[in-house]
C-alpha cells in the first residue's frame, strides 16, 4: 500500500467501449459486463454493436455463442453493421466458437487467456450455467461460473460482455436476471438493463432503453440523470431500412427512466395536473381513478423526476437506508419499509404518517 500511495493512485477506471453520440462509452476494459433483458429486446445487438465497433478500431474480438445464434446469423449480421469483412476473415482479429461442452468451453478460455482479446461475448448467461452442469438458480453456482469463465477472460484484458436473460416472475424481474444478488456482487463494469421502445425487425427502425443496473466505478453513472435505482444510459437506435444497419446511442433525456418501465408521458402529466400535488399512491388512485400498480409506478417515477429537475439525488443514501422502519404504507396498504426522514415508502414511494408498528 505504501509503494502504491508513494507512485501516486491510478485514476478511477472510466468505460472505454460502446460511444454514444456525446462522446461518453458505456462498457469497461478488463471487467465483466453484463447486458439483460427481455427476448427480443435488443440485447444481442447491442453486444454485437460493442464487438464492431473494436473490428472497426482493428481490435482483436471473441464471439462465444452459447445461444445457438449461428455462425450465419452472427457473421452476416457484423456485415450488415459494417465490420470490414477482412476483419472477419482473420482468426487473428476475430474468432467465433459455438463450444460442444464443457472441456471445449475451457480450451476457448485457456486460448483466450494468451490471445487476449479486446472484447468477449459470452451470449448467453443462461445457457452457460447448464453447460458447465451448474443451476442457473444457484448464486453459488453463478459465482463457480464466473471465476471458471467470465473473470478469467476479463482478467486476459477484455471488455467482457455477458449477455443474461430476465426471469418470468413478475415480482423478481425488477430486481435483475435470476441469481441477481450474486451476478450483481460478480459485476466489475456495468450491469445494463435493454427494454424495448420500438420492437426491432427487418426493415425497420428499432429502439431500446439502456437502464443502468449497476456502475462499480460510476465512470458512466456520472453521465446519466439523477432518476431512481435505475436512470437512464442512453437510448439504442438501430435501422435496418437500407442496405447497411445503422446503429447509434443518443444520450439519456430527462424522463428516459420513467418511459422504460412503461410510464407514458401523458400519465405523467396527468400528475403535473393535480392541484394541490399528489401524497399518496392511494390519493392519486382516488383523484385519476387508476389502479395500483398504475398509480405506483407513476407516482414514483413523477418524484424522481421532480428531484432530478431541482438537482436532489433521486436514491436514498446509506444513512437512510439504516433508518428505515417498518410502518403502515397508505399506498401499498401493508406494512413496509418507510424513511422516517422523508416518510417515503421504499417500495411505492407513498407518502406517510408513520403510524404502525417500529
Amino acid at each position: 500500500m505504501a509503494a502504491l500511495l508513494d507512485g501516486g493512485l491510478p485514476d478511477p477506471p472510466e468505460p472505454v467501449l460502446l460511444y454514444r453520440d456525446d462522446g461518453v462509452a458505456l462498457f469497461y476494459a478488463g471487467q465483466v459486463n453484463l447486458i439483460f433483458g427481455d427476448p427480443e429486446s435488443g440485447k444481442t445487438m447491442v453486444a454485437q454493436a460493442a464487438a464492431n465497433e473494436a473490428l472497426k478500431a482493428g481490435r482483436r474480438v471473441l464471439f462465444v455463442d452459447l445461444d445457438h445464434n449461428g455462425a450465419d446469423a452472427t457473421v452476416y449480421r457484423f456485415l450488415d453493421m459494417g465490420a470490414p469483412e477482412s476483419a472477419l476473415r482473420d482468426p487473428g482479429l476475430f474468432r467465433y466458437v459455438e463450444p460442444d461442452d464443457k472441456a471445449h468451453l475451457a480450451a476457448v478460455v485457456a486460448d483466450a487467456k494468451e490471445w487476449r482479446p479486446a472484447v468477449a461475448v459470452v451470449d448467453s448467461v443462461g445457457e452457460l450455467l447448464p453447460m458447465l452442469r451448474l443451476s442457473s438458480n444457484s448464486p453459488d453456482d453463478f459465482t463457480i461460473a464466473h471465476s471458471a469463465v467470465l473473470k478469467p477472460l476479463a482478467l486476459s484484458g477484455a471488455s467482457v460482455l455477458a449477455v443474461d436473460h430476465l426471469p418470468k416472475n413478475s415480482e423478481t424481474r425488477a430486481s435483475g436476471p435470476t441469481g441477481t444478488t450474486a451476478k450483481r456482487r460478480a459485476i466489475g463494469g456495468v450491469a445494463l438493463r435493454i427494454t424495448v421502445n420500438e420492437p426491432f425487425a427487418p426493415g425497420r427502425q428499432g429502439s431500446a432503453f439502456l437502464s443502468l443496473n449497476k456502475d462499480r466505478h460510476a465512470g458512466l453513472r456520472r453521465h446519466c440523470p439523477a432518476e431512481g435505482r435505475e436512470p437512464s444510459a442512453g437510448l439504442f437506435l438501430l435501422d435496418s431500412r437500407g442496405h447497411e444497419i445503422t446503429y447509434s446511442i443518443r444520450p439519456p433525456q430527462l424522463g428516459d427512466a420513467a418511459r422504460a418501465i412503461g410510464v407514458s408521458d401523458s400519465d405523467l402529466d396527468a400528475i403535473d395536473q393535480l392541484d394541490p400535488p399528489p401524497t399518496s399512491v392511494r390519493d392519486v388512485k382516488t383523484r385519476l381513478r387508476w389502479r395500483s400498480e398504475r398509480a405506483a409506478d407513476v407516482l414514483r417515477a413523477w418524484r424522481e423526476r421532480s428531484r432530478a429537475v431541482s438537482g436532489e439525488q433521486g436514491t436514498r443514501t446509506a444513512s437512510d437506508t439504516r433508518t428505515l422502519r417498518t410502518g403502515n404504507c397508505q399506498g401499498c396498504e401493508e406494512y413496509r419499509p418507510i424513511n422516517p426522514n422523508t416518510r417515503l415508502c421504499a417500495d411505492c414511494a407513498s407518502d406517510n404518517e408513520l403510524e404502525g408498528r417500529p
